[in-house]
């Protein structure tokens, strides 16, 4: 096992060669000594929160990455992402010096290890299954969208696995089971044996301490025993083969004691009965010479029988392929053989990061030449394998969660899915969405506009729910805006609340619109008959205290703001009412007034109800004298009420509601605003509930914005009542009929 930091600084010496036989690779070179060159003063002298120096730690991980086949591009990002952590504005300085994706992969990069690091500092008791399980959901949402975040991730966790067993520092147990339960499981997924083993081991060293030393200690007591029996085994096949013509490479194969470990554990099997223990792996030129090969195998030793995996004609689910059959030696002792083509081996070992394309390989293509038709659609069909396997991990993961008893963990499993645009760029989406949801998430226009989806080549229902590892085109038209069947949940066309809240934004934009043209048209109405035409509505809106005239004209639109405010702001003030004034406007005082309203201090004074904002008991009110017409009553929070208040205090009065008179209670008006979804029958279900809660309508104004959806309607009951309290009661029913979105008091 290797233990110890390796060095990866590259050499320059072969780089002038490569400009003139590969001049895309000699660039990449050059790329990786300019990273390292750049991150070298920011890292040297630091270390790491896991003890480990940080210029050394980036020198092993960019090694690691290139002993499973990565690119120097990718080798030089490995510096970059722990230099960004030395950088004031990382993004910035990197997309400067070495381009937008490696800035784009610094960024991503070191958020996840933020993430992973709070997660695992979060874990606390029995709740810690849980907590692992979101997060291998958040984590698998980074690597989806480029693989090249969760392989600077696995080969950093090795490494610092390896400094921890190098210099025999403890390695903390949340951190190890981490790796066994997380790392290891997810190179696995992705065919990295190389590294999958090595962190099972390191991990399993750190965790069971005593158990791997004991198993340890077993394989080096009969070390070479077995080593000459294995070695005999392996010269006697590369002999035979020879001999018949068959061209194959016979070694002996690593032993990993958690390997080992586990199936003692599974199989409750004796270290001596474990067939790991002596293996060799052959590897031929082609598919056919791996069978020749088992055949030969087969007559030179005795098969075990129900020891044989076909995993070529049958791969793995993470693609892995072999021929595996156990046989007995000479000594009748039990030896493994692994079959494989060189292909098979290569992947076997770098699994997909040996056809894995480590840049961004849009229309430019790979290091910066134009890719070809042909080479997109292998990147394409790439990068979907990849996440095919991510999500079996992340369902794998969850399973092994479940069948220990977690049942949360299924629930994360299934709230997401990731599915591909055309250029297989990757997309998530809660589970159910439909294809207006991948609409409305790729670009709000694009949603707007959505007329139609492909999945996977064929033409579906908008409403159709997807699938994870679909492929969806969206069919749009040129201009054009949302349906209202959209909002309605019985239809299914929507599933996220991003794309939802961006449908009602668009209608509740469409209706600001019409409303603010409506109070545009009422003020500029009242203008010419005040003969103030030169008057900027700016202005006139700032001194009515409205940040622009929009403002004003949507309030006037709406009837929350009285015109009768630009009135009295246009006409000379008022003088204050003199004594003659009020004894003017008083009533005998056997009369209640009609408002059933008393003016405090004074007997019976001439009063009317505010049509801006219908007061009615019990609601707290205030009175306004005006010159001739009496005291206007306002409810105290009518917004009329309050800036008559700030501009002319000493024309407010104090008035409270009179005890009722007679045996019939007297009767207020109060205006209801009522938000639709415009449909047939609307108006007459409203009009039907106001009635059967016994309460009069004396007037109906209603409003319709049409599309080729339906439309949306708003309608202004006035109706009566005696006690206003009732009426919280009646909006409520109201707000449960078929189609309303909202009901108030205006």
């Amino acid at each position: 096992m290797k233990t110890g930091v390796l060095d990866a600084r590259p050499d320059a010496a072969p780089i002038v060669q490569l400009f003139d036989e590969h001049p895309d690779a000699a660039a990449e070179a050059v790329q990786l000594l300019r990273a390292r060159a750049f991150a070298e003063p920011l890292l040297a002298g630091r270390l790491l929160d896991t003890g480990e120096d940080a210029l050394a730690h980036a020198d092993a991980v960019a090694a690691i990455l290139q002993g499973i086949g990565a690119a120097p591009a990718m080798r030089a990002a490995a510096y970059l992402v722990y230099a960004g952590d030395y950088l004031n504005k990382p993004e910035e300085v990197i997309a400067k010096a070495f381009g937008p994706s490696h800035a784009s992969l610094v960024v991503n990069t070191r958020k996840l290890v933020q993430l992973q690091r709070a997660a695992r500092e979060a874990q606390l008791g029995s709740e810690a299954r849980v907590q692992q399980t979101e997060r291998v959901r958040k984590m698998l949402l980074a690597f989806s969208r480029d693989l090249r975040v969760v392989l600077l991730r696995l080969a950093s966790r090795l490494q610092t696995l390896r400094f921890f067993a190098a210099t025999r520092t403890r390695c903390t147990p949340a951190l190890a089971a981490e790796s066994l339960q997380v790392f290891a499981p997810l190179a696995n997924r992705l065919g990295i044996w190389q590294i999958k083993w090595e962190l099972e081991d390191l991990s399993f060293r750190f965790l069971e301490p005593e158990a791997y030393q004991r198993i340890a200690r077993l394989l080096d007591e009969r070390r070479v025993e077995r080593e000459q029996r294995v070695e005999a085994f392996r010269t006697r096949l590369a002999d035979e083969l020879r001999a018949h013509g068959l061209r194959a490479e016979v070694h002996g194969r690593p032993k990993h004691l958690y390997s080992i470990w586990k199936k003692m554990q599974g199989k409750r099997l004796d270290f001596a009965q474990v067939l790991d223990l002596r293996a060799v792996r052959v590897i031929v030129p082609d598919v056919a010479g791996c069978y020749a090969v088992l055949g030969r195998v087969h007559e030179l030793f005795r098969p075990v029988a129900g020891e044989f995996d076909d995993y070529i004609e049958r791969p793995k689910p993470n693609g892995y392929q072999s021929l595996h059959t156990v046989v007995l030696d000479a000594g009748g002792r039990a030896v493994e053989v692994q079959i494989r083509t060189r292909a098979m081996h290569e992947h076997a070992e770098h699994g997909v990061a040996a056809h894995w394309a480590y840049k961004d390989a849009g229309a430019k293509g790979y290091a910066g030449v134009s890719a070809g038709a042909d080479e997109q659609a292998r990147i394409a069909d790439a990068r979907k394998a990849v996440l095919r396997q991510l999500l079996a991990w992340e369902r794998d993961t969850v399973g092994a969660a479940g069948d220990a008893g977690t049942v949360a963990g299924a629930a994360v499993a299934d709230d997401r899915i990731y599915v591909f645009t055309p250029a297989a760029a990757v997309v998530e989406l809660p589970a159910g969405a439909t294809p207006v949801d991948f609409a409305y998430t790729v670009h709000t226009n694009l949603g707007h506009r959505c007329r139609g989806a492909r999945v996977d080549g064929a033409m579906v229902p908008l409403n159709t729910p997807l699938h994870s590892g679909q492929t969806v085109d969206v069919i749009a038209a040129k201009e054009g805006g949302p349906s209202l069947d959209w909002l309605n949940p019985e239809l299914g066309y929507l599933k996220g609340a991003r794309a939802k809240s961006k449908v009602r934004a668009w209608f509740n934009l469409l209706a600001q619109k019409e409303t603010a043209a409506r109070g545009r048209e009422a003020v500029e109405k009242l203008l010419q008959r005040e003969g103030k035409t030169s008057v900027k509505l700016d202005d006139l809106a700032a001194q009515l205290g409205f940040r622009g005239a929009d403002a004003l004209f949507e309030v006037v639109g709406k009837d929350e703001f009285s015109l009768r405010n630009i009135e009295i702001l246009l006409r000379p003030a008022e003088p204050l009412p003199s004594p003659d004034d009020l004894i003017a406007l008083r009533r005998p005082s056997a009369t209640l007034p009609k408002s059933g309203v008393l003016v405090v201090g004074v007997e019976s004074l001439l009063t009317s109800l505010a049509r801006c904002c219908r007061p009615a008991p019990p609601d707290p009110i205030g009175g306004y004298v005006t010159r001739g017409k009496g005291v206007a009553v306002h409810r105290r929070v009518c917004s009329n009420f309050q800036q008559i208040t700030a501009r002319a205090p000493e024309r407010v009065i104090a008035v409270t509601w009179g005890a009722p008179r007679g045996d019939r209670p007297a009767l207020y008006p109060i205006d209801v605003i009522v938000e639709a979804a415009d449909r047939q029958g609307l108006l007459r279900d409203i009009s039907e509930l106001f009635a059967k809660e016994k309460m009069n309508v004396t007037g109906v104004k209603t409003q319709s914005v049409k599309d080729s959806a339906g439309g949306t309607a708003w309608m202004t009951f006035t109706i009566e009542v005696a006690d206003a309290a009732r009426l919280s009661h009646v909006l409520g029913l109201a707000a449960r009929i078929g189609g309303v979105r909202s009901v108030r008091r205006k």
